[in-house]
């Protein structure tokens, strides 16, 4: 599988062709975050880091940005097997 690229990850999200988890939608509430605060976090944002899984080998990305108010933010994205972005988790810094 192609590495996953800010460019390939912003694409996803300009085309809305992405899924958010139900523990990032958890920590959207706790955060006081909206979806539109993932996108810009991803859409200005950098990747950071990027994380193997031992077990399934895939590949995690973490993109660290800012949410529309301007806090620092992370957010955690694989691919997923249907070629949308998957939204693990996000949270403040």
């Amino acid at each position: 599988m192609p590495r996953l690229t800010i460019i390939r990850i912003r694409d996803l999200i300009r085309s809305l062709n992405y899924v958010v988890s139900l523990h990032a939608a958890e920590e959207l509430e706790d955060d006081n975050l909206t979806i539109l605060d993932i996108e810009n976090i991803i859409l200005t944002g950098r990747i950071v880091e990027r994380q193997r899984d031992r077990q399934t080998h895939e590949t995690k990305v973490l993109i660290r940005g800012r949410s529309l108010g301007g806090r620092a933010a992370e957010v955690v994205v694989k691919l997923g097997l249907t070629g949308a972005l998957y939204i693990i988790t996000v949270y403040l810094v």
